[in-house]
């Protein structure tokens, strides 16, 4: 549209400058080698224009003949890098069918003329690896690494021929060097994570996984909670032997994850042993508020060296006077056990005890009346643990262990560890009887009801974890 304005715009400024010149009449006389020619301003002018129209129109003529020659040879050349790319399309529709002899034939015909197209390289390395050429795939791949161009899609081939061959130092030394000139590239990161979780440096693993979340590869949420695993992990490892290291570990886990028990433990223990028990006790409290567990009572406890009362006292200032969860009710009844307030224990436990209490609960009142010299009702409480529901215990997919693990040990990926049953079980009984049924007259029940036992759930599929 400008344009065909434009073209307009310069018809009506000729037709405007023409009719100007019409109105305005006069001679132009030129003398040259004795001759006179006398001709009007219109004429000219006209003349004037028409000599230059033609001058350029043979400027431009010589112009083309000059540059035939070339014009030639761009033509040819693109003919041929034409012919290539069509070959180097009919080489990639080929190698992804696994027709490596094609791809091989399109790929050398397509490299005659694309000499530095990173796509032939790459196609003559997917036929090299569809005939079972690991040289000649390493020999191009390796090309590729040293090209600024190129170096990441190189450093990405020469680590799955790495991985495949079951080279896996090979393959994270490959990821590491891609990572380095490419923060954001997910299967780098993923790579060399999987390799420091396997070999327990939990450290750069941690690293790892806070950069992952800083550049968008992962939640920021799960971030942190991966990086406070991974650092409890480290923690624990450090704690016997670096107990200043552990500390700050396990601190660094617990600004990122209170409720994470393994990392408030560690954190709760290296402070007590710096003498900082203010400080223990407050990120008990904070852990415990979120996530109440039977460790942090006993560590709450712990922290305490006087007589048992002080230290029930310590537990009750940490779970409460009535405290709302089993976990709670089990530490508090344990402490008073301790401090010989067997009356408190068997009334703290005394909601629990009628609902199908835990095997552990059974036999912490098994322990009560024992203490209280009910030797018939503590024999009871042992008879029902052996039956009872199971205990909660650390579960990492699927799989209960006795100790808590910052990754599956079934895929070895950074999946939560949960304390719970390991199995769902029913907490109320698998049959109810209608009200009226007790109303019932005593001919109805001239047959005793076979009582159906409770399904006991499979034995433990955990596995034994080393400290």
């Amino acid at each position: 549209m400008v344009k065909l304005v434009w073209r307009f715009g310069l018809l009506v400024a000729a037709g405007l400058a023409i009719t100007w010149l019409a109105e305005r009449p006069g001679n132009i006389t030129i003398q040259w080698l004795d001759r006179e020619i006398h001709l009007s301003v219109l004429v000219g002018v006209t003349f004037l224009c028409l000599s230059f129209a033609a001058l350029y129109f043979a400027l431009r003529l010589i112009h083309n003949i000059w540059r035939a020659p070339s014009r030639l040879r761009e033509h040819s050349k693109h003919r041929r890098t034409r012919k290539a790319y069509e070959s180097l399309s009919r080489g990639i529709v080929a190698a992804g069918a696994g027709d490596h002899q094609t791809a091989a034939r399109h790929a050398a015909i397509a490299g005659e003329t694309l000499t530095g197209e990173p796509l032939v390289k790459l196609l003559g390395a997917q036929a090299a690896q569809l005939r079972g050429d690991r040289s000649e795939v390493k020999r191009v791949f390796e090309g590729m690494a040293k090209s600024p161009d190129t170096e990441v899609l190189g450093l990405r081939g020469l680590f799955a021929d790495a991985r495949g061959a079951g080279d896996w130092q090979a393959a994270r030394q490959h990821a590491e060097a891609a990572l380095s000139k490419n923060p954001r590239l997910p299967w780098a990161s993923a790579a060399v994570l999987q390799s420091l979780v396997a070999h327990k440096e939990w450290e750069g693993a941690a690293r790892n996984v806070a950069q992952q979340g800083k550049v968008g590869l992962m939640a920021r949420d799960e971030a942190a909670r991966k990086q406070a695993a991974l650092l409890t992990a480290q923690a624990l490892v450090e704690e016997d032997r670096n107990k200043p290291k552990a500390q700050e570990l396990a601190s660094a886990a617990h600004g990122l994850d209170a409720t994470l028990v393994p990392a408030t433990s560690v954190l709760a223990r290296t402070l007590f042993a710096s003498g900082n028990t203010r400080k223990a006790l407050k990120a008990l409290r904070e852990t415990w508020a979120q996530a109440p567990h039977r460790d942090l009572a006993t560590l709450a406890a712990q922290l305490d060296s006087g007589d048992a009362e002080s230290q029930f006292e310590r537990v009750r200032d940490l779970t409460g006077k009535e405290p709302s969860s089993l976990e709670g009710r089990f530490a508090l009844a344990k402490a008073a056990l301790a401090a010989g307030r067997q009356e408190a224990a068997r009334e703290i436990l005394a909601l629990l005890a009628h609902d199908h209490p835990a095997a552990s609960l059974c036999a912490l009142m098994a322990e009560i009346e024992d203490a209280a010299g009910n030797k018939a009702q503590s024999r009871h409480w042992l008879a029902q643990a052996l039956h009872a529901p199971r205990d909660p215990m650390w579960v990492s997919d699927g799989v209960a262990a006795a100790q808590w693990v910052p990754v599956s040990p079934v895929t070895g990926e950074i999946v939560p560890c949960a304390w719970r049953v390991p199995f769902d079980q029913p907490t109320t009984p698998l049959l109810r009887f209608r009200p009226e049924a007790e109303t019932e007259s005593a001919q109805s029940q001239t047959a005793p009801v076979a009582a159906t036992a409770l399904p006991r759930p499979p034995d433990d599929p955990g596995v034994e974890q080393s400290s």
